[in-house]
């Protein structure tokens, strides 16, 4: 009787809270506090900390209620125990491998487990998942994604063999490079000359696109000469350069504006710093490149001079270690964003400084 009675007051109950508000933790896969406060270099080395530890991303798992009207809740939902419980598992990233930040702080990342983008939104308070690539046709391989300033986002899709277009909230918009594109990877916007590159790894080149879509160059040949490729995958453009990882040479190449080589960074080898598997590539506003070398789980930090700054990593599912990372990313406030793919998150850091 007492139970039939709380149920019938239930709705009055509800009535007069309205519902908490969802807010975004980034560190909610990870409630450890020993990692507050984490830094790298470690304290102990007594060089100057370059990167703090911010946390990870997962999932839903990172989104939950705000404290307000807490209790008042839980004790509702007490009263129906039992009654409605969730039986699915939540949403969460299974291999995560590349991502972006847009233009309105959001975290986009590509997930090739589950076929799909997965929308982290801070401000907003919520997960979206982006599964549609067009009407009708669902992502198989999301390998690419980056947005631009008008609010587009283009994923990349090795298995369909294109790149599609989405608007802000992940509706499709059109496809882009079909019977162009053998097996497209790695994405780069370069907003102030309004194009998008996209690499081949197929074709071992780089294809250049406007914003509309249309082909406008193709940069790079097989080789392994300045300028030549051997399976590209992963892009980024920074301060006019476009960095490329270049798989089976080991290295990784920066070109200008125009296509033409500047340096390179890296070589095959057995020490620390050599490229045996480079993945993700990125750059801060301070000209530090940073390089995920997935056979050995680590993150390599270069400077501006192509000078190895830091490997962060190993083998692990501790903070500040990986298993098979693939992508890397950064953000306007110099935050760093790392698929860790094989321990299904993103880790993020935060850029202290050259100092």
């Amino acid at each position: 009787m007492t139970l039939i009675l709380a149920l019938i007051s239930l709705p009055g109950l509800l009535a007069g809270c309205a519902s908490p508000p969802t807010v975004m933790r980034w560190d909610a896969a990870a409630d450890d506090p020993a990692s507050d406060g984490r830094v790298w270099p470690a304290p102990q080395t007594l060089e100057v900390p370059r990167y703090r530890y911010l946390g990870q991303l997962t999932g839903e798992t990172n989104f939950r209620a705000a404290q307000a009207d807490r209790s008042l809740w839980r004790e509702a939902w007490a009263l129906i125990a039992g009654l409605g419980q969730r039986t699915e598992p939540p949403t969460e990233l299974q291999r995560p491998s590349c991502g972006t930040v847009d233009a309105r702080g959001r975290v986009l990342v590509g997930d090739v487990s589950r076929g799909a983008v997965f929308v982290f939104d801070e401000a907003q308070g919520q997960l979206q998942v982006w599964d549609q690539a067009a009407p009708g046709q669902r992502f198989v391989s999301p390998v690419g994604v980056g947005s631009a300033a008008n609010g587009e986002v283009w994923v990349a899709d090795a298995e369909l063999g294109r790149v599609f277009r989405l608007d802000g909230t992940g509706q499709p918009l059109g496809e882009v490079g079909a019977g162009l594109l053998q097996r497209p990877t790695g994405l780069a916007h370069d907003a102030r000359g309004r194009r998008w590159f996209v690499a081949d790894g197929a074709a071992h080149d780089i294809k250049v696109f406007d914003e509309q879509g249309r082909l406008i160059d193709r940069w790079g040949r097989r080789g392994d000469g300045p300028g030549e490729f051997n399976l590209p995958t992963h892009l980024a453009y920074a301060s006019g350069r476009l960095w490329v990882t270049d798989g089976l040479n080991a290295r990784v190449q920066a070109l200008d504006d125009q296509g033409h080589a500047l340096d390179s960074i890296g070589r095959r080898g057995l020490y620390v710093g050599n490229l045996v598997r480079p993945k993700g590539v990125a750059a801060d506003d301070e000209g530090n490149v940073y390089i995920v070398e997935s056979m050995h789980d680590n993150l390599l930090v270069f400077d501006a001079q192509s000078r190895l700054l830091l490997a962060l990593g190993g083998t692990g599912k501790d903070i500040g270690r990986f298993y098979l990372p693939a992508g890397v990313w950064i953000d306007g406030r110099n935050r760093v964003f790392v698929a860790d793919m094989f321990n299904g998150r993103v880790v993020v850091f935060q850029f202290l400084g050259g100092g």
